[in-house]
C-alpha cells in the first residue's frame, strides 16, 4: 500500500490528538497529585525507573539538557521525597540519583503503561524501522518547534502550513 504525504499527514492529524489525549488521561496516582509534577519530570523519572540509579551527568546526557538543569530538577524532586541522592561508592565526588523506595511503586504503576504500549508497538519492527519511527518523531518535534518560533503569515495552505 502506497500512502501519499498528504494522506499520511491527514492520518497523523487524526492520530496525534488521540495519542496526546490518551496520554493526558493516564491519571497521576493520588499520592503523587499534590507534588505538582511537570512534563519535564516525567522523562527524568522514566529514565530512573527503567535504567535504574544514574549520575546527574548521565541523566543530563540522556535528557539532552545541561547538568545544572538536572541538578535543579533532582533537588526539587528530592525535596518532595521522590528522589534520593547518594554518594557513588566508586567515586565519592559523584552523586547517584534514584527514586525513593516509598515512591517507586506509584511511579512504576503510572509510567509503565506508556512503556508497555511503546514496547508492544515497537517490538514487531526491525531495528531500522524502530530508528525510523524515532527519527520521524524527532523531525516532527523539531519542525513543530521551528513553526512555534516563526512569525505567523496567515496565508499558508493546508498542505504547506504548520501541522499541530
Amino acid at each position: 500500500m502506497s500512502t501519499s504525504v498528504d494522506d499520511a499527514v491527514r492520518a497523523l492529524l487524526l492520530l496525534m490528538p488521540r495519542m496526546v489525549g490518551r496520554a493526558k488521561r493516564i491519571p497521576v496516582p493520588e499520592e503523587l497529585q499534590s507534588l505538582a509534577l511537570a512534563p519535564r519530570h516525567l522523562s527524568l523519572l522514566s529514565y530512573l525507573l527503567f535504567d535504574g540509579p544514574l549520575a546527574v551527568n548521565d541523566l543530563a546526557a540522556r535528557l539532552e539538557v545541561a547538568p545544572t538543569t538536572v541538578s535543579l530538577m533532582v533537588g526539587e524532586l528530592s525535596g518532595k521525597g521522590i528522589l534520593e541522592r547518594r554518594e557513588d561508592p566508586a567515586d565519592r565526588r559523584r552523586r547517584i540519583v534514584s527514586i525513593t523506595d516509598a515512591q517507586r511503586p506509584s511511579i512504576s504503576a503510572w509510567l509503565a503503561r506508556g512503556a508497555t504500549a511503546w514496547r508492544q508497538a515497537l517490538e514487531p519492527l526491525t531495528p531500522d524501522q524502530r530508528q525510523l519511527v524515532i527519527d520521524t518523531l524527532r523531525a516532527y518535534e523539531a519542525a513543530a518547534a521551528e513553526t512555534d518560533s516563526a512569525p505567523e503569515a496567515g496565508t499558508e495552505s493546508v498542505t504547506e502550513g504548520p501541522v499541530p
